[in-house]
């Protein structure tokens, strides 16, 4: 990990808050596989559109380990701060997690800020959950075996979506949360501890919720801020992956020990020594390979029919 650090340092490209949005996404975009296990061939990637409540078409892109109908199904919501990544930013890592955990994984392009504010992103979210409970069997995947995951902010709007589909009575066999964001504001002590140096720094997660969120009643809804949630009794139940050196590192494990309190089960790993963004650097640090591997393994365990 130090390594890595160290490569990025000497590289000297301007820190992602210091550009403009657009600008963020292209540099973000232009370094994502860099550092990323091989590229998973896999005999169906088909590129769809999933249709939001006002009727945007949002991108989407499947992935099927196999050609086999009935397969069960992750919806997967990348990260980048509701402000940068994209379904090419996190190809790779939702072919692993079709490959090796033998489901069909569906990687959301939800609408970025700061052209799209909050609630946007967790209403796109919830809007492609919806239409794929509804369209799965059209797809070749088994309706009765759904799923939602993400990292960081993605694993916020992963969080959120199983609230929200315990509220609408649609069973999710699991959440996948990949240090997710979960808390309102930047006040736990690993935000003062990793603030800098660490890949995710506190002057980046400033910009990316200044663009997505303005107000302090924004932040405190639950919708960007799941640990404000009323209760989380009865969602599904959730594997977490937290990075130890890593600025959200506490409020994923006072997520989890949220839903643990609520009677979820839940399966905590802490990947120590590494960043945030480490589960994308499996060419150079081992604890992404083996967070693929137990995320897929949770992903089997729950598909696993009764």
């Amino acid at each position: 990990m130090r390594s890595v650090l160290d490569r990025m340092a000497r590289a000297g490209r301007p820190p992602l808050h210091t550009r403009t949005p657009q600008d963020a996404r292209t540099a973000y975009e232009a370094g994502a596989d860099v550092l990323e296990v091989p590229k998973a061939p896999l005999p169906r990637v088909q590129d769809l559109h999933i249709p939001a409540r006002d009727g945007h078409p949002l991108p989407a892109r499947l992935y099927a380990p196999s050609a086999d109908a009935g397969l069960p199904l992750l919806l997967y919501m990348h990260g980048g701060g509701f402000t940068v990544g994209s379904i090419a930013t996190h190809d790779t890592l939702c072919r692993e997690l079709a490959r090796l955990a033998g489901c069909m994984v569906v990687s959301l392009d939800y609408r970025l800020a700061p052209e799209h504010r909050f609630p946007t992103a967790s209403n796109d979210a919830w809007d492609a959950l919806a239409w794929l409970a509804a369209h799965a069997g059209e797809l070749g995947a088994d309706p009765a075996r759904l799923a939602v995951g993400g990292d960081s902010a993605g694993g916020t709007l992963a969080a959120v979506n199983a609230i929200l589909a315990r509220d609408a009575g649609l069973p999710l066999a699991l959440q996948l949360l990949i240090y997710p964001g979960c808390a309102a504001h930047q006040d736990t002590p690993s935000h003062a501890t990793y603030s800098h140096g660490l890949v995710l720094e506190e002057p980046a997660i400033t910009w990316f919720f200044g663009n997505y969120v303005h107000s302090r009643a924004e932040r405190e809804d639950w919708r960007f801020a799941p640990l404000h949630a009323p209760d989380v009794d009865g969602v599904a139940p959730a594997w977490v992956g937290l990075a130890e050196c890593d600025p959200l590192v506490d409020e994923g494990i006072a997520y989890a020990d949220k839903l643990r309190m609520a009677g979820v089960p839940v399966d905590l790993d802490i990947y120590r020594g590494v960043t945030h963004e480490f589960i994308k650097m499996g060419r150079a640090i081992p604890e992404a390979r083996q967070a693929h591997a137990d995320a897929a393994r949770a992903l089997r365990r729950a598909f696993q029919p009764d």
